[in-house]
């Protein structure tokens, strides 16, 4: 009777699990299949049909002839790119001697860096705003990258990551006559890949999807990101949705097919390995 009392509350728990994922798949589900039909069915008939009666690419083909989704690819290449490197960069830099260096005013620097975190983006967009016009930034993928440099979520993360590290690894390095740098790139880094393998995932997938910053700083087409040159499908075709559930899908491939490649290395490390016991 208890074992199939278990059995029984199991399946309870996994039949609520795939009912609460079915339920958060399914936007992304009838977009996928928005995106393959045909004009003459019905992309809003009641039940939801997802899987297309007719599937067709001529969407993807339309929206790729009409709009230089080419180009607002590569654009959001560039910014993400460069948006992951340079936070993973300096966001370990700043948080390496927050975890492990000994200084006065350690503990208070790092709760106000904390503390930024509540921060709306509505409350210092205008000020960046005013600084990327008076650096001459306007138009550029600098002035698109250069508020999202570094965050206080990213420096939060990996502070606790390089607390984690046991100090053996760091004194057995200093022994070898490693510099803190050298500890830094050589001892710490590859100690906590896991937390910068998930920091990478979490500014990728914002710089790939920022629409707002973008909007305010880029006026020229061929400066454009992908959530841009989604949002003017709108008024081009006029809310085909056919047309933009297709754009949406060429915007949003890229961040499934780079967690799909990534996921494995979401794992922790075994950093004690290097210890003897």
């Amino acid at each position: 009777m208890v074992k199939n009392k278990q059995i029984s509350q199991l399946l309870g728990t996994y039949l609520l699990l795939i009912a609460l994922a079915l339920i958060m798949l399914f936007p992304m589900l009838w977009l996928v299949g928005t995106s393959f039909k045909s004009p003459t069915e019905d992309i809003f008939s009641f039940p939801p049909q997802l899987i297309p009666e007719q599937p067709t690419l001529d969407n993807f083909i339309t929206v790729w002839q009409t709009y230089p989704f080419a180009n607002y690819l590569f654009n959001s290449a560039i910014v993400a790119i460069f948006t992951v490197s340079l936070n993973l960069l300096f966001c370990s830099l700043a948080a390496y001697p927050l975890a492990r260096l000994n200084f006065k005013g350690r503990k208070i620097l790092f709760a106000l860096i904390v503390a930024t975190i509540v921060i709306p983006f509505q409350i210092v967009m205008i000020p960046l705003y005013i600084l990327v016009v008076n650096l001459g930034l306007r138009n550029t993928y600098l002035g698109v990258i250069l508020p999202n440099l570094a965050s206080a979520f990213g420096i939060f993360l990996l502070r606790q990551a390089f607390a984690a590290v046991p100090t053996e690894l760091e004194e057995a390095a200093r022994m070898d006559g490693c510099s803190e740098l050298g500890i830094w790139w050589h001892i710490m880094l590859p100690a906590v890949r896991p937390a910068l393998v998930t920091l990478a995932i979490f500014v990728f997938i914002a710089s790939w999807s920022d629409f707002l910053w973008p909007l305010i700083v880029l006026d020229r087409p061929e400066y454009y990101t992908l959530p841009l040159g989604v949002a003017t499908l709108a008024g081009t075709f006029s809310l085909d949705w056919r047309l933009i559930a297709a754009g949406s899908v060429i915007s949003i491939a890229p961040i499934i097919l780079l967690f799909m490649f990534v996921q494995r290395y979401i794992i922790p490390t075994d950093v004690g390995s290097g210890v003897k016991g």
